[in-house]
């Protein structure tokens, strides 16, 4: 395909067959499975994904792919193509309803992608939003941020994108992917990683905008104490550091060695805690 990448859209596309091999295999996808690809690009992933899956939904920003990818794939399968912005692109309504709870994963997609660098933070916290519609993630994204998903508690690379992300899906690193599988190159490694989110959550989050703004809160300064770096949430909260006492956190840690289960069980005192200096029964 005939196509000059767009550094606006954040274009690397990947050529390299062994690459593309090994991903499709990691995949593994199967007839009639919801299968939605994020920027399939030139097509390299769309043709095994749609030709094993016999139909595919993919969702392209970049208008001038779109006619190609549907010339050149479409005798695959049932190829439907979304010109739309990732980022505010509704997965669960691909599906007519959102599914129950308890639903099977027929009922869900799963999402496959590689994003752009430039804005896969912004995606990946998209997408968790819509957990409950998405069976699995397997997403192309710059090795660094991989690492910092994976992480574990007590290393530089554990953050606030650990924590968001390791709270609503298991995270794994499959492999890590050479600037010169993509044209044009990066200036960094790749790496594949896979996501699957918890069902059920192994924890209470029933707060979840209150757990996203501790976790934010806790990390926007790494060296402060949770006592100093959670001070002005707490205050907004009606609470002071007793709180994080209750919440089984010791005020004078910091938030780069409190595990997800912490952040998780510290939220859920936090919303009590507050319901409590409002009155609220």
């Amino acid at each position: 395909m005939d196509h000059r990448p767009r550094k606006r859209f954040g274009q690397n596309f990947l050529h390299d067959p062994g690459t593309i091999g090994r991903i499709i295999a990691a995949i593994d996808p199967r007839p009639d499975q919801r299968i939605v690809e994020i920027g399939p690009g030139r097509g390299a992933i769309t043709a095994g994904l749609l030709a094993a899956a016999g139909r595919l939904d993919v969702v392209e920003l970049d208008r001038d792919l779109v006619g190609p990818l549907a010339d050149r794939l479409g005798d695959l399968g049932e190829l439907r193509i979304h010109n739309a912005d990732a980022l505010s692109f509704d997965l669960c309504a691909l599906l007519g309803e959102q599914p129950k709870s308890d639903a099977g994963a027929e009922a869900r997609v799963r999402l496959v992608g590689n994003l752009p660098y430039n804005i896969s933070t912004s995606l990946l916290f998209h997408f968790i939003e819509q957990a409950h519609c998405i069976e699995d993630l397997h997403l192309m994204l710059q090795k660094e941020v991989v690492d910092r998903i994976c992480a574990a508690p007590g290393g530089k690379t554990y953050g606030r994108l650990s924590v968001m992300v390791q709270t609503w899906c298991d995270a794994e690193r499959l492999f890590v992917i050479g600037p010169g599988a993509f044209t044009p190159a990066p200036k960094v490694d790749s790496a594949l990683v896979r996501l699957r989110p918890h069902r059920p959550l192994p924890y209470s989050v029933t707060d979840p905008a209150l757990h996203a703004r501790l976790v934010a809160a806790a990390f926007a300064q790494r060296r402060k104490t949770l006592r100093n770096a959670l001070r002005g949430l707490l205050s907004e909260l009606g609470l002071d550091e007793r709180a994080l006492v209750a919440g089984g956190l010791d005020p004078a840690a910091r938030a780069e060695t409190v595990p997800v289960t912490g952040f998780a069980r510290l939220a859920e005192s936090l919303a009590g805690g507050a319901c409590n200096a409002a009155g609220i029964p």
